[in-house]
């Protein structure tokens, strides 16, 4: 009987080896010279390949099925690879191989339409979470800033309580290259457009700033005469309920783009809904790790962004050791927490995190214990408002620091008085490229601030941010399909994640007598001179 079975067993052996040949020796067979220069006989060659894969992978043979997948043409119709792509990634689940099998699901996500791409970003993420929270921790500080997988490591911790460095938008093309008969590339303009907006309500006062921005833009023709859409505006009357009924009205009336709601809370309850017939593109993040739906985008100046760019620019700086003085406000706390995390997972140091209170007016003793550790790589980040800022400065030169300076837009309140804001002179912050006229093809904003309320003082990033909302409208499909392009923004230069969350690249801000004048012109930051001391 033992003989028998082993016999068996080597003979049941034999028919799979064989039939594993006569799959390969058929894909291979049909890859003669003749065949090569016919896209049709390629497509079918391909085909035969990738069945004889999954026929191999079903049969338990994933090496096999990967050396299949291995032997087909780099040049494929979009449709052959994602069936290609779809056997490599459970090809390589089976071995185990669970990064490489995000990876090439990623790929695959880039080739899908719209609505199917956030099925397949979520599956990503669930295959790399099976890595653990400790695997997903090794994994992360392992890829480069412009690795396509670290978006999804990072959705995977957050899945999992953990918190880690914002992925920074890596910047390759910009938008609209190569321009066509009648308009730049990737440009599709949705016909019928719903701006959803609160003329009511706790936010109304910045709805009116973004309404504005968003209305210069339609209104400011630019060189290639792209045409212009129809716009509807609905008031949400500043609730979710009142975001809710807009937005089904607007599909009632044949939208083809929802722009808005505006507050955390509307987006979060519009995101909720079981299906949203007409794409949005919301004007904040909701709040926690809501996804974003399937085909619609969201768009919000996050105070966080700006924390982990300023952690990243320290780096790159030369800067290693951070002593931070902070408000004690949320967007203080937010930002900061961003700052952390981004720049000690580049090998920085927070050194001091001091907390001022409102009121507070001598801050020597704090400055004091803080710099007496200080080194040659240590910078002061400055998470203060333009009054505790103008504070703080005069007494940091009174202690005799030369340590450069950093903060973000929160320290600027926009309005220029050279007088006040001689204070602060060699701080360097981040903000929106439009502010200073640094963004080429956008119209004035002296002008516009001249002319408008609305564009002037504090509410004009909300201005340059309705404008971005605009500008963004016709580039959404193209911006999530083409990872690394860029649009050239009021608020910074604007790209897209797989996750549909437009990131934002400010530009870096100087104070120099008193006035904010930009680093490096246009939209290029160069890195900070952190040889260059602050004034005594």
């Amino acid at each position: 009987m033992v003989r028998i079975s082993m016999v068996r067993i080597r003979h049941s052996a034999h028919i799979v080896l064989v039939s594993m040949a006569l799959l390969v020796f058929t894909a291979c067979a049909t890859l003669g010279p003749s065949s090569l220069s016919n896209p049709q006989a390629q497509s079918q060659q391909a085909a035969d390949r990738i069945h004889a894969a999954n026929t191999a992978l079903q049969r338990g043979h994933a090496d096999a099925a990967l050396k299949q997948l291995g032997a087909l043409p780099p040049s494929l119709p979009p449709d052959v690879q994602q069936q290609a792509l779809d056997v490599q990634a459970r090809a390589q689940l089976a071995l185990g191989h669970r990064v490489d099998a995000a990876r090439v699901l990623a790929k695959r996500a880039l080739l899908l339409p719209p609505a199917a791409q956030a099925a397949e970003h979520q599956r990503v993420v669930a295959i790399l979470a099976g890595l653990g929270s400790a695997g997903l921790n090794a994994l992360f500080p392992t890829l480069a800033g412009n690795d396509p997988l670290k978006p999804y490591v990072s959705q995977a911790l957050a899945h999992s309580g953990k918190a880690t460095p914002l992925a920074l938008p890596q910047l390759n093309e910009p938008v609209g290259t190569l321009t066509g008969a009648s308009a730049p590339q990737g440009f599709a303009m949705p016909a019928h457009v719903a701006l959803l907006l609160p003329a009511t309500g706790p936010v109304a006062v910045a709805s009116a700033a973004v309404r504005d921005g968003f209305f210069a833009a339609y209104f400011h023709t630019p060189a290639t005469q792209e045409p212009r859409p129809t716009i509807k505006v609905y008031d949400t009357g500043g609730t979710a309920d009142g975001a809710l009924a807009a937005y089904q009205q607007a599909v009632t009336d044949g939208a083809s783009l929802v722009v808005g709601p505006l507050s955390r809370g509307a987006v979060g309850a519009l995101f909720s809904q079981a299906s949203l017939p007409v794409p949005v593109l919301a004007l904040n993040h909701a709040q926690g790790n809501q996804p974003v739906p399937a085909g619609s985008a969201e768009f919000a100046l996050l105070p966080e962004a700006e924390g982990a760019q300023l952690g990243a620019r320290m780096v790159t700086s030369g800067l290693h050791a951070a002593i931070v003085f902070r408000g004690n406000d949320d967007t203080s706390s937010r930002t900061f927490a961003a700052f952390k995390l981004e720049f000690e997972s580049l090998g920085g140091q927070v050194a001091n995190d001091i907390v001022l209170q409102p009121g507070d007016v001598d801050f020597a003793a704090q400055i004091q214990a803080a710099l007496a550790g200080s080194g040659s790589q240590t910078g002061v980040v400055a998470l203060l408002r333009p009054d505790q800022a103008r504070l703080l400065l005069p007494q940091l030169r009174l202690a005799r620091s030369t340590l450069p300076v950093f903060s973000t837009s929160m320290v600027y309140s926009g309005d220029e008085n050279a007088t006040a804001d001689g204070d602060l002179d060699g701080v360097q912050f981040s903000d929106a490229p439009w502010l200073y006229d640094a963004q080429a093809g956008l119209p004035s904003h002296a002008m516009l601030a001249s002319q408008l309320s609305t564009a002037a003082g504090p509410a004009a990033r909300l201005f340059a941010f309705g404008m971005d909302a605009y500008a963004l409208m016709p580039y959404l499909e193209w911006l999530r399909s083409h990872s690394g392009s860029y649009l050239a923004g009021a608020t910074g230069q604007l790209t897209m994640d797989a996750f549909g969350h437009v990131q934002r690249t400010p530009i870096w801000v100087q104070f120099q007598g008193g006035v904010a004048r930009p680093v490096a012109a246009g939209l290029e930051a160069q890195p900070a001179d952190s040889a260059t001391p602050t004034e005594p």
